[in-house]
């Protein structure tokens, strides 16, 4: 029970840090701005808590299938901080922000490119913008895209080097997948392949439809807002973590499908030799 409650409550307190980091680390804090924070990093605590204590699964996936979550908490965690150390370089500026921004740049330049989801954020901007404005967002999408790559491309790593989900044991279906009815809907494989192609698909398509999107619905989203730090940091975060996030979704549904089908080869093998 203690080694759960730790566990449980350092998830916790990642998740609160995550939620609070920008708040904290910028200059500019707004009363408004700093008491909404606060109540959404005890909100954020207090789930994760409650997911993560409980004996029975609510609505997170692979809670004991590291290193799955694990992974996507540290890569939002890494995005959302570094994006926020090149805003606060821009007033308090360090070696490490000062890098930071440099790889950002180099990084947005590189990805600027015709139709890719870089340049799309981009056109996000207006004429109302200053070209320091413009570069920010160029830099904050690139450094944000480029953390997506590198998480997709790590856990795709884990799945096929560290035979994830089943190097450390067995696979639990109702623990990992609460949300997920195997009793319902046809056969559990076909449903789990399509499913994991649906994923793969928004996951590709996102970073392309969430800027045309943004574009679209002027009259609700100013697109100067951007133009404000912690706006920027989470749009930009958001905009690169979920489709990671369903991509990987989809990598691992089709590896939970590639064992149920091993398992059912198996099986039906055994049953032949046992007929003969």
């Amino acid at each position: 029970m203690i080694d759960r409650l730790v566990k449980a409550g350092s998830r916790a307190v990642v998740m609160a840090l995550l939620v609070a980091a920008p708040a904290l680390l910028l200059p500019e804090k707004p009363v408004d701005s700093a008491h909404i924070t606060a109540l959404l990093a005890l909100i954020a605590a207090v789930l994760t808590f409650a997911e993560y204590y409980g004996d029975y699964p609510s609505i997170v996936e692979f809670r004991d299938a590291p290193p799955f979550n694990r992974i996507r908490a540290i890569a939002l965690l890494a995005t959302v901080l570094s994006l926020t150390l090149i805003a606060r370089g821009e007033i308090h500026p360090t070696g490490l922000t000062v890098w930071l921004t440099t790889l950002g740049t180099g990084i947005g330049h590189a990805l600027d490119f015709p139709f890719s989801p870089v340049r799309l954020m981009v056109l996000l901007g207006t004429e109302d913008m200053s070209g320091a404005e413009l570069a920010r967002l160029r830099t904050h999408a690139g450094l944000a895209y480029l953390a997506s790559l590198l998480t997709m491309a790590a856990f795709v790593v884990t799945v096929r080097l560290l035979n994830w989900p089943v190097r450390r044991g067995s696979f639990n279906f109702w623990v990992n997948l609460p949300l997920f009815d195997p009793t319902t809907g046809g056969d559990v494989l076909r449903r789990l392949k399509r499913d994991a192609h649906v994923n793969v698909a928004l996951g590709f398509l996102l970073p392309f439809l969430i800027p045309a999107i943004m574009k679209f619905a002027v009259g609700m989203i100013d697109p100067l807002s951007l133009t404000h730090p912690q706006t920027l940091i989470w749009t930009m975060s958001a905009w690169a973590f979920l489709p990671a996030s369903l991509i990987m979704r989809g990598i691992a549904l089709t590896r939970i499908a590639q064992l149920i089908e091993e398992k059912r080869r198996r099986a039906y093998a055994q049953a032949q030799l046992q007929a003969a």
